[in-house]
């Protein structure tokens, strides 16, 4: 996640420093405070919350009761994740679902936002959860962005409303809103026009949209690289439209992330999604807690978890352990293993989110044209070869070589990793040690003090751990 880093980098070795020392004075607290002040304002955060999330922190830090299992430096690094989730709105905020479908959601910005798209990863993120969304095109002035938008739905396989650009956008929104209750879609999703800069006519334009099918929740989408720019706009909208949430993007791709810690403080609007690269899945809820944890490299394991349970097969995952234990786990398993890491973001990203890994891995570059050499090799093999590599003689291994474009010892050195990593999968299913890494689904307080169920069930050290090996890694 290259969002923060800068400033993780900076706050996490601020917080080493403490962390070595056995007692703490108020000159360290003071140089301390100093380091993160700096780091959050090269961040591009507003100064007036650096400043009084620098005084909320110092205030707790020297008035701390020190706490038994923690010591003074581990307390202050407490205090400081438990102020960045406040200011980042302390609990996850969800879109409010209404009772009586359908619910209307309306999304606004400026132009370049990436409003149309993020309209169609959200309706892609609803439908897997058993939503059955409509996406309204109501931009009849960009060149292009209704055409966009019906290219996204194909895609995701979401129908989208549309009268072409003739028709006024209000009226558009209104009949899309009756097409939805028509055909029974319990979601709609408004894309509106947005511009260059904000105007008068864009918000008389937006505030009819909301008088006339009077929306269940007004989402703003922001491009979390415009740093404080992006604040302003924020409390502008807001000041005009009484938005309900925000929707930051590009979020992959800004080392500063300012606007992620400074919107909610300055709009009081909770960020709800964050969008996360170019991918239509690329978009997540946000979580306060779990991203503080990731600027303090404390990892997101969390995260992972609901990435693996989203992708993973039960009923797979233990074919898969009973091969790996037996020995019989094959080729065409391992290309399995490998569409499942792409599913879920790829290695580096699984890795990033176990504590204390994220920036070991930074600078690692985990080359997609080697990923599909590797693919390519497996699959010019006949499916016999790929269930059973050892009657790969020479002429075959040529065979397999001239297909996929690679040397003859290309191949021979995959045969042999994947013959390494059967028998170190082999010692782990016999020693346990995969199943402990078993992942269960976090407790709820439907199953408060029961032994939680089996759930997607892969073990995410083993797959990375196969997948790295036979990478060469």
């Amino acid at each position: 996640m290259a969002v923060f880093s800068s400033l993780a980098d900076k706050l996490q070795e601020t917080f080493k420093k403490l962390t070595g020392k056995g007692k703490l004075t108020e000159a360290d607290i003071n140089e301390a405070m100093r380091t993160v002040r700096m780091a959050l304002l090269e961040a591009d955060v507003s100064y007036k919350v650096v400043k009084d999330f620098v005084a909320s922190v110092k205030e707790r830090a020297l008035g701390a009761d020190i706490l038994a299992s923690l010591t003074p430096g581990q307390q202050v690094i407490k205090i400081v994740q438990e102020e960045l989730t406040a200011l980042m709105g302390s609990e996850q905020a969800k879109i409010n679902m209404q009772p009586k479908p359908p619910t209307i959601v309306m999304m606004a910005g400026l132009q370049g936002s990436g409003k149309t798209t993020s309209a169609a990863k959200l309706a892609l993120l609803f439908k897997k959860q058993h939503k059955r969304p409509l996406l309204v095109a109501g931009d009849i002035y960009r060149p292009a962005a209704i055409k966009q938008l019906e290219v996204l739905g194909e895609q995701t396989g979401i129908p989208v409303f549309s009268l072409g650009d003739k028709i006024s956008p209000v009226e558009i929104a209104r009949q899309g809103v009756e097409h939805a209750k028509a055909n029974g879609n319990d979601l709609i999703l408004i894309d509106t026009a947005g511009r260059l800069h904000i105007d008068e006519a864009l918000m008389q334009e937006l505030k009819d949209i909301k008088a006339t099918v009077q929306p269940h929740e007004i989402l703003l989408v922001v491009d979390a690289m415009a740093g404080q720019d992006a604040v302003k706009v924020a409390e502008t909208f807001n000041a005009e439209l009484e938005i309900d949430g925000l929707v930051l993007t590009k979020m992959d791709g800004d080392t500063r992330g300012g606007a992620a810690l400074s919107a909610k403080a300055v709009t009081g609007k909770p960020i709800k999604f964050v969008g996360m690269g170019e991918k239509l899945d690329a978009m997540e809820p946000f979580y306060p807690d779990r991203m503080a944890s990731r600027i303090l490299g404390m990892g997101d394991v969390l995260t992972l978890i609901e990435k693996v349970q989203a992708e993973v097969d039960d009923q797979k995952a233990k074919e898969l352990e009973d091969k790996m234990r037996n020995a019989t786990f094959t080729l065409d398993d391992f290309l399995d293993q490998m569409e499942q890491l792409r599913k879920m973001g790829g290695m580096k990203d699984m890795l990033a989110m176990i504590p204390g890994i994220g920036k070991q891995i930074r600078d690692l570059e985990i080359d997609e044209r080697e990923i599909r050499k590797v693919e390519s090799i497996v699959l010019s093999m006949t499916p016999a070869e790929r269930q059973d590599p050892s009657i790969l003689n020479a002429s075959r291994k040529q065979r397999v070589a001239r297909g996929s474009g690679v040397q003859v010892q290309q191949v021979n050195r995959l045969l042999k990793q994947f013959e390494d990593t059967k028998k170190m999968m082999k010692k782990l299913t016999e020693s346990g040690m995969l199943k402990q890494e078993r992942i269960h689904k976090p407790r709820n307080k439907k199953n408060k003090g029961k032994k939680s169920g089996k759930s997607g069930g892969n073990r995410g050290g083993g797959m990375s751990s196969m997948f790295s090996k036979l990478l060469g890694r």
